[in-house]
């Protein structure tokens, strides 16, 4: 019996349509009592707008159409779907899980569905997985997304932390292939690291027990990821029997242009390597790797047969990497 391995086939994304520039921000918290601007933002992030979703429209709302252009992408329809995975750290419920409310905007039926929650590495974690259930033979074709509204979690009296997110959703059609798509993959935790990006608060007996919104120590974070992201990466590379002059392009998670540009040096890799989209939509967690990786796609920069290199790194503390033929 031959080897199952799984490929890319199709990507998608979606952002809401409210766009939000820094000047904007800016502003709307000037009336908060907060001081912020664009060159501040700028300087910091390399972020210059953010798109932020109607206060009524849950993350599902915004996977939809993402999967909907990746399924078109691929050529494929829903009842083509064989699994859901949908890496969230927003979901629209405590449960049921966002992929099964997915499922039934899709109007699909009968197949596993479930969320993983790794914060902004979820997308890299729920590629590993779907990559997995495809090679033992659980699935054949699956849908792996990445959507988030962070705009509902953010202290915005927190310049520090406000300005840096958005929200969005991004898609890929992942499906069995006789040669190998993905060629490696690094997931990685250490717990130690909670407190340094976290929501410290939950529900209990109907009413929100701690601090229902997001808490990051950005020095902390910025030192701890570029170490990480790095060995994460050399650990791919070394699985695949790869080199660094192997990638084509790089897809980090799109948290801070300086942490991206980073673990490019770290990697010997031009900048021109590098897919960089947190300009455009902030950091959207677990959205952003394959927000960046359709636009790379649809732009024309990333080409079929290309090595591409996708890292990200969040809360919890995780961390990983997927190595992969597009």
């Amino acid at each position: 019996m031959s080897k199952r391995f799984s490929r890319i086939t199709g990507t998608g994304s979606y952002l809401p349509p409210r766009r939000v520039t820094n000047a904007d921000l800016a502003a709307e918290l000037a009336t908060r009592g907060i001081e912020t601007s664009d060159e501040w933002i700028v300087e910091r992030t390399g972020i210059r707008a953010r798109h932020f979703a109607a206060p009524d429209v849950p993350a599902s709302e915004l996977a939809v159409p993402a999967a909907r252009a990746a399924l078109q992408a691929a050529g494929l329809q829903p009842s083509d779907i064989d699994l859901i995975i949908v890496a969230t750290s927003t979901p629209d419920m405590v449960f049921p899980s966002t992929a099964a409310i997915v499922q039934h905007k899709l109007g699909m039926a009968g197949c596993p569905v479930f969320d993983v929650q790794a914060v902004c590495s979820g997308f890299v974690y729920a590629l590993t997985v779907a990559d997995a259930l495809i090679a033992n033979g659980t699935a054949r074709r699956a849908l792996v997304i990445g959507a988030e509204v962070f705009s509902r979690i953010l202290d915005w009296s927190d310049r520090t932390t406000c300005v840096l997110f958005g929200d969005g959703a991004g898609a890929v059609v992942l499906e069995a292939s006789d040669t190998p798509g993905i060629l490696a993959t690094d997931l990685h935790a250490d717990g130690k690291y909670v407190d340094i990006l976290c929501v410290p608060g939950h529900v209990s007996g109907g009413q929100v027990l701690g601090d229902p919104v997001l808490k990051m120590d950005g020095q902390a974070v910025f030192k701890l990821a570029v170490g990480v992201l790095d060995k994460a990466a050399r650990a791919v590379l070394a699985k695949a029997g790869k080199q660094e002059s192997d990638i084509d392009w790089l897809i980090p998670h799109q948290a801070n242009l300086r942490i991206m540009m980073g673990t490019a040096k770290k990697l010997h890799l031009p900048v021109d390597k590098v897919i960089v989209t947190v300009q455009d939509h902030g950091n959207t967690s677990a959205a952003s790797i394959p927000l960046a990786l359709d636009h790379g796609v649809r732009s024309g920069k990333i080409q079929p047969g290309q090595t591409l290199l996708l890292e990200g790194v969040g809360g919890g503390f995780t961390w990983g990497a997927v190595l992969l033929n597009l």
